[in-house]
C-alpha cells in the first residue's frame, strides 16, 4: 500500500516553487492547513506594510486592519516572535486587542492565528490564518506551520530584495576588487552561519536583507561582520532581550 505522501512535505516543495509568484503563496497553505483563509503580509522596521498574498477577501480585510490599527495578531506575532493561537475569537475577544477585536465582531470568525515571518534577527512579517468556526491546532500542527513559515520568510525577503530598486550590491569597474569583495561575503557568510547556526543560504539571505534594509552595499556589511563591528547574534540577543 503507497504510504500517505505529507502534507506538509508536499507544501514546503509548493512554497519553494513559488518563487516570482509570491501571490500564490496562500495556496500551498491552503491545501496543507485545516483554516479557511490564509494571507501572508510584510510590515515592521525592515519592510513596508504589504500584503503580498491572500486567499480571499476576509483574510485580505484582517491584514488591513491590523494594518490600519497597529495592533492584532500578526503585530503580537512578530513582537514575541512566536505564534498567535485564538481558538475562539468570537467568544473570547483578545483583550490586547480591544480595536482589532471590536472590529471583527460582525465578520463570520471562529479561530484566528498568526506565525511571525523571520530569519536570524530579521524580522520581516507574519502569516495570518482564520476559521469559520472555532478551531485548536494541534502542538504538532502549531510546529509543522511554524516550518512552513521559515520557507516563507525565505520567499518574502527574497522577493523584496528582488523588486528593491537599491542597489545592493556597490560593484566596481575593478575585476580585482570585485572579486576581493566575494571573498569577504564569503568568508562573512560563513561567520554569520556560526553565529546564528543556519543553513549557509539564510546566512547569506540575512547579510541581504541587512544591507536592504540598511541601503547599504554587501561588500560593506561583509567588512564590518569579518572586523567583528557587527554581529547578528548580538543583534538577536537584543533584540529578544527587548521583549523580556
Amino acid at each position: 500500500m503507497t504510504p500517505m505522501p505529507d502534507l506538509f512535505a508536499v507544501a514546503a516543495d509548493a512554497l519553494n516553487a513559488l518563487t516570482g509568484q509570491e501571490a500564490r503563496l496562500y495556496e500551498p497553505l491552503l491545501a496543507a492547513l485545516p483554516v479557511d483563509g490564509a494571507s501572508v503580509s510584510t510590515f515592521g522596521d525592515i519592510l513596508a506594510a504589504e500584503t503580498i498574498s491572500a486567499s480571499d477577501a476576509q483574510s485580505f480585510r484582517l491584514d488591513e486592519l491590523q494594518f490600519d490599527l497597529g495592533e492584532g495578531p500578526c503585530w503580537d506575532a512578530l513582537q514575541t516572535a512566536a505564534p498567535v493561537l485564538e481558538p475562539d475569537i468570537r467568544k473570547r475577544p483578545n483583550r490586547t486587542w480591544p480595536a482589532f477585536s471590536e472590529a471583527i465582531l460582525a465578520d463570520d470568525l471562529g479561530a484566528v492565528f498568526a506565525f511571525p515571518l523571520i530569519l536570524g534577527p530579521l524580522r520581516i512579517g507574519a502569516i495570518d490564518l482564520y476559521t469559520n468556526r472555532p478551531y485548536r491546532l494541534s502542538s504538532q500542527s502549531v510546529q509543522q506551520i511554524s516550518s512552513l513559515a521559515t520557507v516563507v520568510s525565505r520567499l518574502v525577503l527574497s522577493r523584496a530584495i528582488r523588486l528593491s530598486h537599491t542597489e545592493i550590491e556597490n560593484e566596481t569597474d575593478s575585476a580585482t576588487r570585485q572579486k576581493f569583495s566575494r571573498r569577504e561575503i564569503h568568508q562573512a557568510t560563513g561567520m554569520v552561519l556560526a553565529q546564528l547556526r543556519i543553513p549557509a543560504a539564510d546566512a547569506l539571505l540575512v547579510m541581504q536583507g541587512h544591507a536592504f534594509a540598511a541601503g547599504r552595499s554587501m561588500a560593506e556589511i561583509a567588512a564590518e561582520i569579518i572586523d567583528r563591528r557587527l554581529s547578528f547574534a548580538v543583534i538577536e540577543s537584543q533584540i529578544e532581550g527587548s521583549h523580556d
